[in-house]
């Protein structure tokens, strides 16, 4: 194998193949990346047989071949190269790359023993890209870390017409945010459940692609989903299981709302919530058009603040963890936002805050995004 590639173009190609990349594995050969020369060009392919990255770069080919070496280190080097033609030869089991006055040797993998990287053909349907890929900022800060509980640390995907509805939730909160999707002249119904971190990945790798494709199909007797844009695709196994009814949690009607400038929220947060342990909760009192928040933090350091807001409604006071409410808040990606929350039979026990964005302070909230919060577990 030999042929001379363009640095920067090596460069961005490595930086997406090892991104998915296992931190550690059992297994010393899915720590490489496959690197194939043909009279096409160059293809780098990673695999560690849940998820798969694969790009194809020009390149000035002398001698085709395909090798496996060390992904992580091999990115290192290519992103400390300098500004040269970068040449790769296969020399006695090592790849020599060499850039101006710098080379390196880098041993190969046994190559014949990489697992084959999944090949997805055909279509199933196209997303705008920089819209998707705010929706999944949107929505993944909601699915659980819990490894223990799989079904939940994945992204759920549901198709319908002429739409795409994510969602994701960790029992205290859940996110759901709508795209437009487009399957062509038939309609298709699907659902997908994706890991959360292959799709946090996918939108920060295709977030400036034009559109996006996306590809259901089984593979093996596993089902696959993959993302298509720009030369690059991955791949992903999905999750097994049942992804919780969380639709059901989302009230039909809110009674009672404020309507409040999303970043003086954040800032108030903030700062109230300095003297509390970090699992603590905060206390929200809604009246008067304003919003007072409140803090205990113990005998050392107390804090309250009080912003202003559009009530409607009853007076209301609700506990909500400062990091979680947060996280809703950045996520809403608007200048104002609408807290609404109904008293149920206990007023003094309101339920979930459902938050959504807001343009202006009289102009209704967009439904396309909905976070709903409760200091306690929304499902068992």
């Amino acid at each position: 194998m030999k042929f001379q590639v363009n640095k920067d173009v090596l460069s961005d190609a490595l930086s997406f193949a090892v991104k998915l990349l296992p931190v550690r594995t059992s297994l010393p050969l899915l720590s490489g990346v496959l690197i194939e020369a043909s009279a096409e060009g160059v293809k780098f392919s990673t695999f560690d047989y849940e998820t798969s990255a694969q790009t194809s770069v020009t390149a000035t080919v002398d001698q085709p071949g395909r090798v496996l070496v060390l992904g992580r280190l091999l990115n290192e080097i290519a992103g400390r190269l300098p500004a040269a033609p970068v040449s790769f030869e296969l020399v006695d089991n090592k790849v020599v790359l060499s850039c101006g006055s710098v080379t390196f040797s880098l041993q190969c993998m046994p190559v014949e023993e990489y697992p084959t990287v999944p090949q997805v053909e055909g279509v199933t349907g196209q997303v705008p890209g920089e819209e998707f890929a705010a929706a999944i900022s949107q929505v993944v800060v909601a699915a659980s870390r819990e490894d223990s509980m799989p079904v939940i640390i994945g992204v759920q995907l549901e198709i319908s017409g002429t739409t795409l509805s994510m969602m994701a939730t960790d029992r205290y909160r859940v996110a759901i945010k709508d795209v437009p999707w487009d399957s062509g002249n038939e309609p298709v119904e699907h659902t997908a459940l994706v890991p959360a971190r292959t799709m946090q990945e996918i939108g920060k790798t295709f977030g400036s692609a034009a559109g996006i494709s996306i590809t259901l199909a089984t593979k093996d007797d596993r089902e696959v989903i993959a993302f298509h844009a720009d030369d690059k695709t991955v791949t992903s196994l999905l999750i097994k299981g049942t992804f919780p009814p969380v639709r059901r949690l989302f009230p039909e009607v809110v009674e009672n709302f404020a309507v409040v400038n999303t970043a003086e929220l954040i800032e108030a947060t903030r700062r109230v919530k300095l003297v509390v342990e970090r699992e603590a909760a905060l206390k929200y009192t809604f009246r008067d058009n304003s919003i007072t928040l409140e803090a205990i933090g113990g005998e050392q350091a107390q804090a309250s603040e009080t912003i202003a807001a559009a009530i409607t409604g009853l007076e209301l006071t609700v506990s909500l963890k400062p990091d979680l409410l947060l996280d809703g808040l950045n996520a809403v990606h608007s200048e104002f936002t609408r807290l609404g929350f109904n008293s149920g039979d206990n007023p003094s026990k309101p339920g979930p805050v459902l938050i959504t964005g807001h343009t202006s302070k009289g102009e209704n909230s967009d439904p396309a995004y909905r976070y709903l919060l409760q200091p306690n577990l929304l499902l068992r």
